[in-house]
C-alpha cells in the first residue's frame, strides 16, 4: 500500500505516500480505504485529516492505468469519494502543493479542505482528450459556481489557491492556511473543531445547489465558444455538455451522465494521441543505460559560436533561463547585427506585455560578446552555430579544444554533419555531443541530443538537465545523416516531389497534408526554411549516394534562384513584408515542361494518397531508425515530430499514428506504392522492424 496511516491525539492522519505526485493507483486507493475503515472502527479516532506526503497532495490517476483493468479495480476512484463521503467522521482534505484532476476530485469528496496558499488547483483531464471522471464536473460548478468552474474544466488550466479563495461566495475551501509550513497543524486543528458531527451534519459537496441563471442561454453561449476554438479536439465540447447536465440533472443522475462521456472519450483517436504525447514526453528524457542519478556538470556560463539567427536564439533561450551567455564572431559588424536582433526580440515581448522591463534588463545584463576564441575559456558550455560545413565545424573544434577548459561541453548545432567526425577533431571526444536546436530556437520546443560513440554518460546526463532547464524537449538520437528529424523528412520531402512530378501541385500536397493536421505542408515549409539547403543536400548525396531517386522539380526551383520566402519567391510568390503563399503560374509552368521533358502523363492524385505516400514515408524511415539504434523508442521519434516539425498533435506522431491505422494496413499502402514506376520502389519495402510486428499482431507502441 502507499498510503500511511498514524493518529495525533484523537485525530487519524492518512498520507499518500506514491511519488512523485501521489497518484491515485491501485495500491494507493487500496491505503485509503483501509485507513478510512481503521479510523472510523477505532473509538478514540474523533475525526479524520487526508493528506499527500512530499511535493503534491495528489496529482491524479495514475496514467498508467488509464485503458486497464486496474483503473477499475475495486475501490475504484468514484469508490473510494463514495468512502469518503459515507464516513461517519468528518474528514478534513489538506491540500498542498499540487491538487489535481483525481487528486482534487478526491478533495471534493471530503466534508472539509483547507489549502496551502500556493497550492495549484486544476483538473486537467482535457489536455488528455478526456472530462473530468470521478465527479469533477458534478462537483466543481457546487463550489465555485458554473462560469468558473466550467472555464477550469475546459482549459484544463492550474489556478492558485489563494486566487480560488478570494473568490465570493466560494464554498472549495473552508480554510486557507497561514502557509505551506503550518498547514498539517491548521488541518489537525479543524479536524478537532468538527469533531463529534456525524449523518446530516456533515456538509457534502454533492447536496449543494447548481443553477446558472441564464441556463440554456449561457450553456449555448458556451458551446459557441469553445467549438470555434476545440476543432479537432472532441473533449472541450463535452466538457461544457458535462457541466450543463450538473445544472440540469440530480447529482446521481449527472454523475452518471459524465461517467458515460468520460468511458466514451477514453478510446477516441484525440484522446489516445494526447495520452501517448504525455507519457512519450516523459519517456524521452529516460536513456536506457545513463542513470536516473548520474552526476551531472555544473553549467554556470554559456559560449556560443555564431551570431546569426540560429546563434541568437540559442544564446536567448539560457538569458531566458538566467544563464550567462557570451557570444563569439569572427568579425565586429557580424556581432552587432546579432546583438540588435536579440534586442528587437525581446523589446517586441516588452511593447506587447509579455516581459517586463526590468527582466530585459536582467537577460542583456547576462550577455557578453568577443571576438577572440580565448575569451571563451572559462565557459562551461559551449555551442557552435556555424555554417554546415565539416571544414567550417573543424576550424571550430580545434579552437575549442586549444581553449576549453577541462571538463567544458562542446556542442555542435549541426542538423546532419557526423558528430562523431566533429569530436575526433579534439583531444577529448567524450566532451562533445550534438544539440540540434530548430530554428526559431527561441520559440521551438525540440532539441535533438546527438550521442557520439564517445560521448560521456555524465555529459549527455548534464544536457538533458540543460534541456529541461532552458524549457526544450529533449529527444536522444544517435548518429546517422540527418539524426532522427531530418533523416526523415528528407523521404517526406522526397515523396512531395514524386508527387507533384505526377500530377499534384505543391498547392493541393500542401493543402492535403494541412487538412490532415500539420502546421504546413511541404513545400509552405520549404520556402520558410529555405529551398537552397534542401538542394545543398541532395548535392551531397549525388556524391555520396548516386543512387537516390529524387524529382528534379526542386532543383529547378534552385536555379531559378527562388529559395523561398527569404528571397520572395520559391514553390509560391511572396510580397514585400508578408508571408501569404501566393500560387505561382511560373512554378506550375516549370512543372508542366518538366512533365513533358520526362515524358510523365500527369494523373488525377486523391488527396488521400498524397497524405499516405507523405506520412507512411516517415513511418517507414522511422521503423529503420529504431532498427539502427538511432532512436531507443517509438515514442522519441513522436517527441521528434510533435514539437519539432509541426505533425498534428491529436494524432499523436506518425508510429503512434500508424499503430492506431493498424500495421497490416500501412504495410498493405507501402506495397502498392512500390508498383507506382515513378516512383522509388525500393524504398516502399516495408522495413523489417514492420514486417516482424504485423507477423506477431503487434504494434510500435
Amino acid at each position: 500500500m502507499t498510503a500511511e496511516y498514524k493518529v495525533i491525539g484523537d485525530v487519524a492522519v492518512i498520507t499518500l505516500t506514491n511519488p512523485p505526485v501521489n497518484g491515485l493507483g491501485f495500491a494507493t486507493r487500496i491505503g485509503i480505504t483501509d485507513g478510512l475503515a481503521k479510523a472510523n472502527g477505532d473509538p478514540a479516532v474523533k475525526s479524520i485529516v487526508l493528506t499527500g506526503a512530499g511535493k503534491a497532495f495528489s496529482g491524479g490517476a495514475d496514467i498508467k492505468e488509464f485503458g486497464t483493468p486496474k483503473a477499475l479495480q475495486e475501490p475504484n476512484l468514484l469508490s473510494v469519494i463514495l468512502s469518503l463521503e459515507a464516513s461517519a467522521k468528518p474528514i478534513v482534505a489538506a491540500i498542498h502543493s499540487v491538487c489535481m484532476g483525481g487528486g482534487l476530485e478526491l478533495a471534493l469528496g471530503c466534508h472539509y479542505r483547507i489549502a496551502a496558499p500556493g497550492t495549484s488547483v486544476a483538473l486537467p483531464e482535457v489536455k488528455l482528450g478526456l472530462i473530468p471522471g470521478a465527479g469533477g464536473t458534478q462537483r466543481l460548478p457546487r463550489v465555485l459556481g458554473v462560469e468558473t468552474a466550467l472555464n477550469m474544466i475546459v482549459s484544463g488550466e492550474a489556478v492558485k489557491s489563494e486566487v480560488l479563495a478570494s473568490l465570493p461566495g466560494q464554498k472549495l475551501f473552508d480554510k486557507l492556511a497561514s502557509s505551506p509550513e503550518s498547514l498539517m497543524d491548521e488541518a489537525v486543528e479543524l479536524a478537532k473543531s468538527v469533531a463529534g458531527k456525524t449523518g446530516d451534519a456533515l456538509p457534502l459537496v454533492r447536496n449543494l445547489p447548481c443553477k446558472h441563471p441564464q441556463g440554456d442561454a449561457y450553456f449555448q453561449f458556451a458551446k459557441n465558444m469553445v467549438a470555434g476554438m476545440s476543432k479537432n479536439y472532441p473533449a472541450p465540447l463535452k466538457c461544457v455538455e458535462a457541466v450543463q447536465a450538473a445544472t440540469t440533472m440530480k447529482f446521481d443522475a449527472g454523475m452518471l451522465e459524465e461517467r458515460r462521456v468520460f468511458t466514451a472519450l477514453m478510446f477516441t483517436p484525440e484522446s489516445l494521441a494526447l495520452r501517448h504525447l504525455f507519457v512519450a514526453e516523459r519517456a524521452a528524457s529516460k536513456i536506457p543505460d545513463v542513470a536516473d542519478d548520474t552526476p551531472q556538470r555544473a553549467v554556470k556560463s554559456v559560449g556560443v559560436i555564431g551570431a546569426g539567427t540560429m546563434g541568437g536564439g540559442i544564446s536567448m533561450n539560457f538569458l531566458n533561463a538566467g544563464v550567462p551567455v557570451k557570444i563569439l564572431e569572427m568579425k565586429q559588424d557580424a556581432l552587432d547585427r546579432g546583438i540588435a536582433t536579440i534586442k528587437k526580440n525581446y523589446e517586441s515581448q516588452v511593447k506587447k506585455g509579455k516581459l517586463k522591463q526590468d527582466k530585459y534588463d536582467q537577460r542583456m545584463a547576462m550577455l557578453s560578446t568577443t571576438l577572440s576564441y580565448d575569451d571563451l575559456k572559462d565557459c562551461d558550455l559551449i555551442i557552435e552555430a556555424v555554417f554546415e560545413e565539416l571544414g567550417v565545424k573543424e576550424a571550430v573544434f580545434k579552437e575549442l579544444d586549444r581553449v576549453a577548459k577541462p571538463g567544458a561541453i562542446l556542442a555542435s548545432n549541426t542538423s546532419t554533419l557526423d558528430v562523431d567526425k566533429i569530436a575526433a577533431f579534439t583531444k577529448r571526444p567524450q566532451d562533445v555531443v550534438g544539440m540540434h536546436f530548430f530554428s526559431p530556437a527561441n520559440v521551438m520546443k525540440l532539441l535533438e541530443v546527438v550521442r557520439g560513440k564517445d560521448t560521456a554518460k555524465d555529459v549527455l546526463a548534464t544536457v538533458m538537465g540543460v534541456a529541461k532547464k532552458i524549457k526544450k524537449t529533449a529527444v536522444v538520437s544517435g548518429v546517422c545523416d540527418g539524426f532522427i528529424g531530418n533523416r526523415m523528412i528528407e523521404q517526406y520531402s522526397r515523396q512531395a516531389g514524386f508527387l507533384i512530378d505526377e500530377g499534384a501541385t505543391p498547392q493541393q500536397v500542401d493543402k492535403a497534408v494541412e487538412k490532415f493536421g500539420f502546421a504546413m505542408g511541404p513545400f509552405r515549409m520549404g520556402d520558410l526554411a529555405g529551398n537552397d539547403i534542401g538542394w545543398a543536400i541532395r548535392k551531397r548525396r549525388a556524391t555520396e549516394r548516386a543512387d537516390m531517386k529524387y524529382s528534379r522539380t526542386a532543383d529547378k526551383l534552385c536555379e531559378l534562384g527562388r529559395f523561398g520566402q527569404k528571397t520572395g519567391a520559391g514553390w509560391y510568390d511572396y510580397q514585400a513584408g508578408k508571408r501569404d503563399a501566393i500560387p505561382s503560374k511560373l512554378v506550375l509552368d516549370m512543372i508542366e515542361q518538366h512533365r513533358k521533358d520526362e515524358g510523365i502523363t500527369p494523373r488525377k492524385i486523391s488527396d488521400d494518397e498524397i497524405v499516405q505516400r507523405l506520412v507512411y514515408a516517415l513511418v517507414n524511415e522511422g521503423a529503420h531508425i529504431l532498427e539502427d539504434g538511432i532512436a531507443s523508442k517509438s515514442g522519441d521519434i513522436d517527441m521528434v515530430y510533435l514539437t519539432g516539425y509541426g505533425f498534428p498533435i491529436f494524432r499523436g506522431g506518425p508510429m503512434h499514428y500508424a499503430s492506431q491505422v493498424g500495421l497490416f494496413n500501412v504495410s498493405e499502402s507501402m506495397k502498392r506504392f512500390a508498383k507506382n514506376p515513378l516512383d522509388d520502389a525500393s524504398f516502399w519495402q516495408p522495413a523489417p522492424l514492420i514486417q516482424k510486428l504485423v507477423a506477431e499482431g503487434k504494434s510500435f507502441s
